[in-house]
């Protein structure tokens, strides 16, 4: 049998594992304070948790508030499912930044293909439901914000009545 010499560890392998360390503690280091920066500002944070003492509003463990304006009673859909709704969008102070109710027609997309805190509640609504939203940044635009409206860190408000589930329902 041939025997395998013991390894040795040289100079060049202590540096290399060395710079492989601090390279990691850099890297943490740096997602740690992406994530402290990252979110919701404190006024918005301020916000939702008023908002989630408030009679009726229900807070789920992903952060997501929301308040059931009226029960619906049709399908839930799929998480890739059509689904017509209306909405209107609002930041804190109350400013309209999207609405299909003024353009006057509902729009359709699956709850795969909006952000995630509509990814979640659409998936807990049945149709003819009409519920009130309250995102933090990070179930809505993050820290990039959306367009000139949105600002980095927002808030969002939105007001979701699902009109038709137009794919499979959830089982």
């Amino acid at each position: 049998k041939r025997r395998v010499p013991p390894r040795v560890i040289d100079g060049f392998s202590i540096i290399n594992s060395f710079t492989m360390l601090s390279l990691l503690r850099v890297l943490f280091f740096a997602l740690f304070i992406t994530s402290v920066l990252a979110g919701t500002t404190q006024e918005g944070l301020d916000w939702l948790a008023a908002k989630g003492k408030e009679e009726g509003v229900v807070t789920r463990p992903s952060g997501l508030l929301y308040k059931e304006l009226r029960a619906g009673t049709g399908k839930t859909p799929k998480v890739d499912s059509p689904t017509k709704c209306h909405y209107e969008g609002r930041l804190m102070d109350g400013t309209v930044f999207d609405s299909s109710y003024k353009r006057g027609h509902p729009a359709t997309f699956r709850p795969n293909q909006v952000i995630k805190g509509w990814t979640e509640a659409m998936q807990m609504m049945q149709e003819g439901g009409k519920w009130e939203l309250y995102l933090p940044s990070e179930l809505a635009y993050g820290d990039r914000g959306a367009g000139k409206d949105i600002p980095p860190g927002a808030v969002l408000i939105f007001t979701l009545e699902m009109l038709e589930v137009l794919g499979d329902a959830a089982e």
